[in-house]
């Protein structure tokens, strides 16, 4: 047996020509799906190891590195190659879900529900933001801000939040990971199936991700059941995207880094 042969093995059985063609293209998929959001949590760690000033532009140079090189993987790799195209039909679809989830995300910690009901606020800020010992505090600066890191690295940590790495979740979180857990070959796993466990268990993962973990886990719900809904992984990521955009305006025009 040369060493062709012996790499296609699989627990002592010869892959055909067919099952070892579908083996490199599950393989080629796994990485154009995961390496983006690896390299992206990579820089995370970086930051968290560097433990970086908040008054520190540094920090916002960190974050444009994330975004060139998400961006260049993401390009790199191609993910979209096993996907359709966005379907006309769901962009309004796709345009409301990023709008509500915005909302959602935001409006706990309004001022407008903080004088209307102070307790609710206090609660919501206890329990369902960072782990429930810690208690968030407001951010009075940020290394993102226009007056700390320029406009230009303000812009681009807009951008990279908006139009990349909701891109990369996407692929990363429902695209793969979901299916993935449904059957190691994803590529053969409908977008529509549907698995109660690992639909929790994804949009919890999802959540933990985020400083707000509580809306987290309703956007992880709502964006995976989009995609169960539509089999559209890119009207998904067009919601994403609207979110993190109006997300960032809103931080940008109203000083709000807590959410950054």
């Amino acid at each position: 047996m040369n060493q062709d042969q012996a790499s296609r093995t699989d627990k002592g059985r010869m892959l055909s020509e067919e099952e070892w063609r579908e083996y490199q293209e599950v393989k080629s998929a796994t990485w154009g799906h995961v390496a983006p959001f690896v390299f992206w949590l990579a820089c995370m760690f970086l930051v968290g190891q560097f433990a970086l000033e908040d008054d520190s532009s540094l920090r916002a140079w960190v974050y444009a590195v994330q975004t060139a090189g998400g961006a260049a993987l993401l390009f790199y790799f191609r993910p979209w190659r096993w996907y359709s195209p966005l379907q006309i039909r769901n962009i309004p679809f796709a345009l409301v879900m990023g709008v509500a989830v915005f909302v959602i995300w935001v409006l706990p910690e309004t001022d407008w529900v903080g004088a209307r009901s102070p307790g609710f606020r206090q609660f919501y800020l206890q329990w369902f933001v960072l782990p429930p010992w810690e208690v968030a505090e407001v951010s009075e600066s940020s290394p993102f801000s226009p007056a700390v890191a320029g406009w230009s690295l303000a812009i681009i940590r807009l951008i990279g939040s908006a139009f990349v790495i909701a891109v990369i979740e996407e692929f990363f979180w429902r695209g793969w990971l979901y299916r993935w857990l449904l059957g190691r070959n994803f590529l053969k796993v409908d977008m529509g199936t549907w698995h109660t466990g690992m639909f929790i268990a994804v949009s919890a993962v999802f959540a933990s991700a985020h400083l707000q973990w509580g809306v987290g886990f309703i956007a992880g719900i709502a964006y995976l059941w989009m995609m169960i809904r539509t089999r559209d992984l890119w009207s998904v990521a067009l919601a994403h995207v609207v979110t993190n955009f109006l997300l960032g305006v809103y931080v940008l025009v109203y000083d709000k880094y807590e959410f950054w």
